[in-house]
């Protein structure tokens, strides 16, 4: 059964053309295209207030609600994606809503590498009682409704950044512990492990000195794919409305201020959409080449 999938699957593979085929090895390989994009969004958020002479939140033109971008019929390159319901300039308010969703998702990655990378490491080194109780309570976590739970979080804190920082970071830390467990599970057996406990090397020095440097990788590889997924939740919860507090921009938030003007002003919706979109994309195509150049086992597949 398993034969006949792989020649069907080989099959459609040889329908698609050669050019097309040969693009998308290439770009599957070199991580420069999406390097580039993740460069230039990141420039673009970090140098916001050099980029665009408006301020989000201040400069709304009521004389230009609902303008067009420029290419457009009504639009001009005074406004080069045109404004939202109160005039305010969506290129701006892109720039500066990228900034919210790039800090939101470093600092909760970083939080979440650690947690995740931590609790992976302890249940695969220590094994036992202690491996079970952690992976009992991912499980546990797992299955709740991070929505549901997230709703709740919001009522009850607030929203604030700090009150994001921490519904992304309960998100992200989860991601870790099963790939990390699984690879410390087998590095605790190698001859250097074996030798540093029997030099008498305590657990936590073994854990820092000789686990950690070997999964490295495989934590930079897990970063990268789960900053995409943070972004995403970002923006998903600012569109709910339990996000950043209004009215400070976020992608999130934008598409949710477009929902009643699709049909006349698409614009407001469509392009932070882009962006989130380009941006999750990039970052998973960047993840997913991290994974298979430094994973030879999955090399030795194609």
């Amino acid at each position: 059964m398993q034969i006949q999938i792989d020649q069907k699957n080989k099959t459609l593979a040889e329908r698609v053309p050669r050019p097309i085929r040969s693009t998308a090895r290439y770009i599957k390989r070199t991580p420069v295209v999406w390097l580039v994009i993740i460069g230039v969004l990141v420039f673009s958020a970090v140098f916001a207030p050099l980029l665009t002479p408006y301020h989000p939140l201040k400069d709304a033109d009521f004389s230009a609600v609902l303008r067009p971008p420029f290419w457009e019929e009504g639009g001009d390159f005074s406004h080069l994606l045109g404004t939202d319901q109160i005039g305010r300039d969506i290129f701006t308010r892109i720039l500066f809503g990228g900034r919210v969703s790039l800090m939101v998702a470093v600092v909760a990655i970083t939080s979440g590498t650690a947690i995740g990378t931590g609790l992976g490491i302890l249940a695969g080194y220590m094994g036992g009682m202690t491996d079970e109780v952690i992976m009992r309570f991912v499980d546990m976590w797992i299955a709740l409704p991070f929505i549901l739970l997230a709703l709740v979080i919001a009522i009850v804190l607030g929203q604030s950044f700090s009150v994001m920082f921490l519904l992304l970071t309960l998100i992200a830390w989860v991601g870790f512990v099963r790939p990390i467990r699984g690879e410390v599970l087998s590095l605790r057996e190698r001859e250097y492990v074996q030798y540093a406990r029997s030099s008498g090397a305590s657990h936590g020095r073994v854990m820092i000195r000789h686990i950690l440097p070997n999964v490295a990788s495989t934590v930079l590889v897990l970063a990268t794919m789960g900053a995409g997924g943070l972004i995403l939740s970002e923006s998903i919860l600012s569109f709910l409305g339990v996000g950043i507090p209004a009215p400070t921009p976020t992608w999130g938030g934008m598409i949710s201020d477009g929902r009643g003007y699709l049909e006349e002003a698409w614009w407001i919706s469509a392009v932070p959409g882009m962006a989130i979109l380009l941006l999750v994309v990039s970052l998973n195509f960047l993840g997913d080449w991290l994974r298979d150049h430094w994973d030879p086992k999955l090399n030795q597949l194609f």
